[in-house]
């Protein structure tokens, strides 16, 4: 039996955080002052979790952390869940999130181990903004080198990941627009969303997707393109066909009616929603001595009970419990 959750969407994407250490303090992420909350498993644990839940439907797995290049053996893991079949016998889809630090000397072992795709976060295309943001003075170029070495071996589209906050970096959205078209890479703009560690979250700090899309045309006229319903991002490419951005868009423009996601956090709860308010302890059954089938039950049962939306912005929100480093992205 598939996943499905009680309103019809089907779960066919996995997203697994095999560490909630950071090499970098974002400071729209992290207050500086925390480091890793939580333990990381053995890959042997998550590739079980990973196995179970591609029979049951899912077909695309995104490693995550923290930082998951911090950890050893990333290939080789990549390696094991490239082995694996979907339910129709095609090869998992497997993509890595990070900040690309130390992605130039990674890139090719994690492409020959399986890995198909790679996403890059990176916040300013300045390196002196870069620094401020990260808080690492020595970053940009090592992001940089990692970006183009993804994508002269194949990793792509690479996608880069920016977080725009109002006062913050929203100047670099144009910026942006010229880095997608030179550097040969999708990039795509994110709302900032209620997860950071300081809690400082408002809605005057989003900056939307109907004033990205302003501001860039300012830049180059953008036209639309088809997406499938279960895309976070709106796509969009330049008028004469060189360069693509997207926006990912949570609080302007919910997309939680097509979600397809569940996560694995790196101590190994279920999370049925980046602002879920509790976590569901898989890897304490396996402590236990499960079987495949009884986990198998037990993420049929919490998918059932997935959220039918989350409520940024609204009079009853509660924030999440965790903030999304100790979550996973």
């Amino acid at each position: 039996m598939f996943l499905t959750d009680k309103f019809g969407r089907a779960i066919t994407d996995l997203r697994i955080s095999v560490t909630d250490r950071c090499n970098y303090k974002c400071v729209y992420c992290r207050t500086g002052n925390e480091g890793a909350l939580y333990g990381d498993l053995p890959f042997a644990d998550y590739l079980r979790m990973a196995r179970i839940l591609v029979g049951l439907g899912v077909r695309k797995v995104r490693l995550t952390g923290g930082e998951p290049l911090l950890r050893g053996g990333l290939a080789e893991f990549v390696r094991e869940l490239s082995r694996l079949r979907t339910t129709d016998s095609a090869a998992l889809e497997i993509a890595l999130t990070t900040n690309g630090h130390l992605l130039a000397g990674l890139a090719r072992p994690l492409k020959d181990a399986g890995l198909d795709r790679v996403t890059v976060s990176m916040d300013a295309v300045d390196p002196d903004r870069f620094a401020r943001i990260t808080r690492v003075p020595t970053g940009y170029d090592n992001v940089l080198a990692g970006i183009r070495a993804a994508r002269e071996i194949g990793l792509g589209p690479v996608k880069v990941n920016c977080v725009l906050m109002r006062g913050f970096n929203e100047d670099q959205i144009i910026p942006f627009g010229m880095f997608a078209r030179e550097e040969n890479v999708v990039v795509r703009f994110i709302e900032f969303m209620p997860l950071e560690e300081g809690r400082t979250w408002s809605p005057e700090i989003v900056v939307t997707l109907d004033e990205i899309v302003r501001r860039m045309s300012e830049y180059r006229p953008l036209i639309e393109i088809p997406h499938q319903h279960s895309e976070t991002a709106r796509r969009y490419r330049f008028d004469d066909g060189v360069g693509e951005i997207g926006i990912i868009a949570p609080v302007s423009h919910p997309f939680c009616g097509h979600c397809s996601r569940i996560r694995i956090t790196s101590d190994g709860k279920i999370r049925t929603c980046l602002f879920s308010v509790w976590d569901h302890d898989l890897h304490e059954l396996m402590r236990r001595g499960a079987d495949d089938e009884e986990l198998a039950e037990f993420i049929r049962g919490v998918v059932e009970k997935k959220e039918a939306r989350h409520h940024i912005g609204e009079p009853d929100f509660v924030p999440a419990s965790r903030t999304m480093v100790h979550i996973g992205g």
